[in-house]
């Protein structure tokens, strides 16, 4: 197994503002060892290796972009061009390794044609705000449809969905037909405030696209996953209840290394102890159990290796746990975090 690390993004933006512990960065060798914080400035929001460059680690933090060179031994911030924005998520263009995206809170979208040395704010996507929450919207996961390295679909926290074909120039609002399906009784929520009950349907976390099915999107909302095959236009509802008992959709990744396979993570709920990792090895039209362990709170992040398919990550909210298998889930073993930390919020691995 050639050299590779795990990496685990910890912060305590809401939730649990009070919490004690670290923050930050802390990275693992994947072929085992001690956990080292190798970052411990900042909440960390996400992390991310680069894709086909491992040396290159990607903090998003509450103070814009941190980039390390070195595989996580030292960060440095980037040529950012705006003090404590919030970053809460990446994307490196297929094909073209030196494009990446960077997604913000309050909603803005950042690009860079140096790999990540340097930034520039692209024009506000004008996503106007249909419901209000504990925290400004965040642009929480971006996907390059296959093939259309100007097409870009985002899952926004609290604000729905959008989409960009200008390689985010401009922006389209993807979120009226969620706002319709809230109208159905099980897709009601309406937890922190009461004015709409869409506000579960507006409650996106990641989004992703199967190679296999390259017109379909799929978002991992609070009320489970749902798809599109155009452009976001009409959504529908995947009924991850079939497979699942629980439909907390916080993070879904198409594997990098098979076209039809996919993993999900749900849970109950963003405060929850509960919760479970889903494959698909058919573009998402079923899904089987994955994981083999119990976590004691929300899985936030599932983290697939860059280059090796048999090693999968997830990260659970409380008490810095983080579960791995590197035999394509056979096994799995648990290696949480040292010390006092607070919330896992991504993991990443290459």
């Amino acid at each position: 197994m050639s050299e590779s690390n795990i990496y685990v993004g910890v912060a305590g933006y809401v939730g649990r503002p009070d919490a004690a512990g670290s923050v930050g960065v802390f990275r693992r060798a994947t072929d085992g060892g001690e956990w080292e914080h190798v970052f411990g400035d900042l909440e960390t929001f996400t992390v991310f290796v680069h894709p086909t460059d491992p040396a290159l680690v990607f903090a998003g933090t509450s103070d814009g972009v941190w980039r390390s060179d070195d595989r996580g031994s030292s960060f440095k911030r980037t040529n950012f061009p705006d003090a404590d924005k919030q970053v809460w998520s990446f994307l490196v263009i297929d094909d073209n390794p030196d494009c990446m995206y960077a997604g913000a809170s309050p909603i803005d979208v950042y690009r860079s044609d140096d790999r990540g040395a340097s930034w520039r704010r692209l024009p506000n996507p004008g996503i106007k705000e249909r419901c209000s929450g504990p925290f400004s919207p965040r642009v929480m996961r971006m996907v390059q449809r296959p093939g259309r390295p100007n097409e870009i679909f985002a899952a926004l926290e609290i604000a729905g969905s959008m989409r960009t074909t200008d390689g985010g120039e401009t922006w389209e609002d993807l979120t009226d037909d969620l706002v319709r399906l809230s109208d159905l009784p099980h897709l009601r929520s309406s937890i922190v405030q009461k004015e709409t009950h869409a506000e579960g349907m507006l409650d996106g976390h990641a989004i992703t696209i199967s190679p296999s099915d390259p017109d379909a999107a799929i978002i991992a909302l609070r009320m489970g996953l749902f798809r599109t095959r155009n452009g976001g236009k009409t959504w529908e509802d995947m009924e991850m209840k079939r497979f699942s008992p629980t439909t907390y959709g916080r993070d879904v990744k198409a594997s990098p290394h098979d076209p039809k396979t996919l993993y999900a993570a749900l849970s109950v709920s963003a405060a929850s102890h509960d919760g479970g990792i889903y494959r698909s090895t058919d573009s998402g039209e079923t899904w089987q159990r994955f994981d083999k362990v119990q976590v004691h709170g929300t899985i936030m992040s599932i983290g697939l290796h860059t280059s090796d398919p048999k090693q999968v990550y997830i990260g659970a909210r409380y008490e810095g746990e983080i579960f791995g298998t590197t035999d394509g889930g056979e096994t799995w073993r648990e290696m949480s975090l040292p010390g006092e930390v607070k919330d896992v919020y991504s993991v990443a691995c290459g």
